[in-house]
């Protein structure tokens, strides 16, 4: 009796015997304590102990977060750290100097008094990397529609991996490509080109070899691989409600491209360019085999000549003296400083489009 549970054999709806209990109220506690989910369980009733697990998260949630707090920072302290060597370096150079940096097309560094100036390299790298650009965003971007909404999916994967070991060629490669095997079909298409359009000022007179058009060329190429890739993914992520709408609207596939699929990836598409962009400005090797190594500012981009800061740098850095040295790592700090530049303007770009893209929806 009292709490001792007693069973009866009363028959449910099959007959089969039920067991009832009689328990009184310390029973009755007892039994509901033990139910899981129960408040009052000193674990929180979170069924295997809540407070522990709980604990264990927050605190790796913290260490994670820390973790990712340093590699941010690190990464600053790493951009910050190149920036004061290359200043160090270069302030003793840049006093030597006697002529205007920014504005002194030629590069005597090693002469007494040294003579350098940063115009006609800024000037050479900026319109080289602009051209590999014209010459490579529309084609990136064909391949990627290509790959990404006409090709079928075997054949584009194919393709979409053929093109990312593209990317993984050496630059040297392709500088020895431009200089070897490049060069002459690109001194004729510059004759075609003065020969039919030489009223332009970009399509001057010869001689016609290592050129801008032919550096160009041949950046177009090296950055063609990123900016398809990036391009391609970009496009995938299209949400598919948004093409199938624009289907069922009655849009061709190109309609529905150029509304659905184009808007969207605009963002990444800017990001891909841009990183193009960077590669571009700070390629060496490549261009160091297939520039000239003139020092003047012009837009002739089929003569000969022509010059990049970091092909200066190659070309320059073995017959160097103190200042020449210095006056190299002069001319680093200012691609480091047009690198940065584009990088900040690309992020403002992006950043601008989200804002726009979100306050539309």
């Amino acid at each position: 009796m009292g709490d001792t549970p007693q069973r009866s054999a009363h028959a449910g709806t099959g007959g089969t015997p039920v067991a009832t209990s009689h328990e009184g109220p310390a029973g009755a506690s007892a039994r509901v304590a033990e139910r899981p989910g129960n408040p009052g369980r000193p674990d929180g009733g979170l069924g295997g102990g809540g407070a522990l697990p709980r604990a264990r998260a927050f605190g790796a949630e913290r260490a994670f977060r820390g973790l990712t707090l340093a590699a941010g920072t690190t990464v600053l302290v790493v951009i910050a750290a190149i920036a004061i060597f290359l200043v160090a370096k270069a302030v003793p150079a840049l006093r030597a100097n006697t002529e205007s940096f920014w504005t002194f097309e030629g590069w005597f560094p090693n002469d007494n008094p040294p003579q350098f100036g940063i115009g006609a390299l800024a000037f050479g790298t900026v319109l080289s990397s602009l051209l590999a650009l014209l010459m490579a965003v529309p084609v990136a971007l064909g391949i990627a529609l290509y790959l990404s909404h006409y090709a079928p999916r075997r054949l584009g994967n194919a393709l979409g991996f053929l093109i990312d070991l593209l990317a993984a060629v050496p630059s040297v490669v392709f500088g020895l490509w431009g200089r070897d095997y490049f060069a002459q079909p690109v001194a004729d298409l510059s004759a075609w080109l003065n020969r039919y359009f030489g009223w332009i000022p970009i399509f001057g007179d010869g001689p016609y070899g290592n050129s801008i058009l032919l550096g160009s060329v041949v950046l177009a190429i090296m950055v063609l691989p990123i900016i398809t890739s990036l391009s391609r993914e970009v496009f995938r992520q299209t949400p598919t409600a948004n093409e199938e709408a624009a289907l069922a609207l009655g849009a061709t596939r190109w309609e529905m491209i150029r509304t659905a699929v184009l808007p969207y990836g605009r963002p990444g598409v800017i990001a891909a360019v841009m990183l193009g962009l960077g590669r571009a400005l700070g390629e060496t090797i490549a261009l160091a085999l297939t520039l000239g190594s003139t020092y003047a500012i012009s837009f002739n981009i089929l003569a000969s000549g022509g010059n990049s800061i970091a092909a200066n740098i190659a070309n320059r850095f073995a017959e160097a003296n103190d200042t020449g040295r210095g006056a190299l790592i002069a001319s680093g700090l200012v691609l480091f400083a047009i690198t940065l530049i584009v990088n900040i303007t690309a992020r403002a770009i992006i950043y601008r489009r989200r804002e726009f893209t979100e306050s539309a929806a």
